[in-house]
């Protein structure tokens, strides 16, 4: 019924075609994808005991059973519905697939392919940076890394940043969203206040991460040494090619980054920058995945604690191999005083952070009277398009 709405109502916007006729796009797509490449050796670690984890039949047939048949299938050509279809047969050999890799600490190279399917991100496509790199990578693969996951955030320490909200049981964008404003009204109603929200944005945050300081992270939150070895391997050595229509790239192996399709990429990115936290307590350092924003409580016109924050956290991004797109990094001032003051900008990497009035933040358009006008009106304005495809 839904799909047939959709098509009545021309309700999902078609994305413009990705140019195939371009037989050379895919190969620069690839190398473009690949720029955080620093192509040194992969990295290797000591061998440790045989890994303590592994899963049995009954878990493997379980999640086979849990896979969306209109899966697509990754480079093996194997879809979900084969594996939804034949979980009773298949998973005894898997389990043992699956039980080797763990205890060798080392992926099977088929499962570490994957193939790039560029999305556009807006409807007029000019640069390769207006394209979103989505992997398609086997369906086997995706089961093994939802049972490694489920085991990784069993195990997590209580001590992990609370103010993560992303791939965190009982937490979402609305907890993320109130605990930003909350703190920021709060703060508002004492005397001589006012608040200032820097709304990170990094360039292709999970292609950045580097493996051999995330194990290292890993290993700090009490992970096996064993598991953190299989993690490094799961995110070495990986081949990678882009299709574009007909057209495929030419192989590239990749030592960096967690590709974005992948299962276990959002869970590792959010581990790796578990210690981006705020150093002053004035400020907040609230995250939902990479989506990051640093809420400084200014007091007596005092901006100094901010601005170290500010700092503190460039430092944190050059030591952890994140980029910074000061382009699209904005600021939200809140200054309820009735009299107006000037405040100086922010600099980021020698460059002045844009001011701006409103910012759609984790959804939600959220301004710098703190009310819901902006984004009252975008819900009205979608319901009002929806309503008149109907009436057509």
């Amino acid at each position: 019924m839904w799909q047939g709405l959709q098509s009545i109502t021309d309700y999902k916007k078609k994305a413009s075609p990705v140019a195939d006729h371009d037989v050379l796009l895919p190969d620069k797509l690839n190398n473009f994808f690949a720029r955080f490449e620093d192509n040194t050796v992969p990295p290797t670690r000591p061998a440790t005991k045989t890994c303590g984890l592994t899963f049995t039949a009954a878990n493997v047939r379980k999640t086979f059973k849990c896979v969306n048949p209109r899966k697509a299938a990754g480079p093996d050509g194997i879809p979900g519905r084969v594996l939804r279809a034949c979980a009773d047969q298949l998973a005894g050999v898997f389990t043992d697939i699956f039980n080797q890799s763990l205890s060798q600490s080392a992926v099977p190279t088929c499962f570490k392919r994957a193939t790039i399917v560029p999305v556009p991100k807006k409807a007029k496509v000019t640069e390769l940076n207006d394209y979103r790199p989505v992997a398609l990578t086997s369906v086997i693969m995706k089961c093994f890394e939802r049972l490694v996951k489920d085991h990784i955030t069993s195990i997590l320490p209580d001590t992990l940043d609370p103010l993560q909200f992303a791939y965190r049981p009982n937490r979402s964008t609305d907890d993320a969203i109130a605990i930003t404003l909350h703190t920021a009204l709060t703060h508002l109603d004492k005397r001589n206040t006012y608040v200032r929200m820097l709304f990170i944005d990094y360039s292709s945050a999970f292609n950045t991460i580097v493996p051999s300081k995330l194990v290292i992270k890993l290993e700090i939150l009490g992970l096996d040494p064993a598991l953190c070895n299989w993690v490094l391997d799961f995110l070495t050595g990986r081949s990678q090619v882009v299709r574009v229509g007909n057209n495929i790239s030419t192989p590239l192996i990749l030592n960096t980054g967690a590709p974005q399709g992948c299962v276990l990429s959002p869970l590792l990115y959010s581990l790796f920058t578990h210690d981006c936290v705020a150093k002053h307590a004035s400020n907040s350092i609230i995250k939902f995945a990479d989506d990051t924003t640093v809420v400084g409580l200014i007091t007596n016109n005092d901006e100094t604690a901010y601005r170290e924050e500010v700092r503190a956290l460039g430092v944190w991004c050059q030591e952890n191999n994140l980029s910074l797109n000061v382009s699209k990094t904005k600021e939200m001032i809140v200054d309820f005083r009735k009299q107006e003051r000037e405040h100086p900008p922010i600099h980021i990497e020698g460059t002045v952070v844009e001011k701006v009035e409103s910012f759609k933040f984790l959804g939600v358009h959220i301004t710098d009277k703190l009310n819901w006008s902006t984004h009252t009106d975008s819900v009205v304005k979608k319901a009002q398009q929806r309503l008149f495809n109907l009436r057509r």
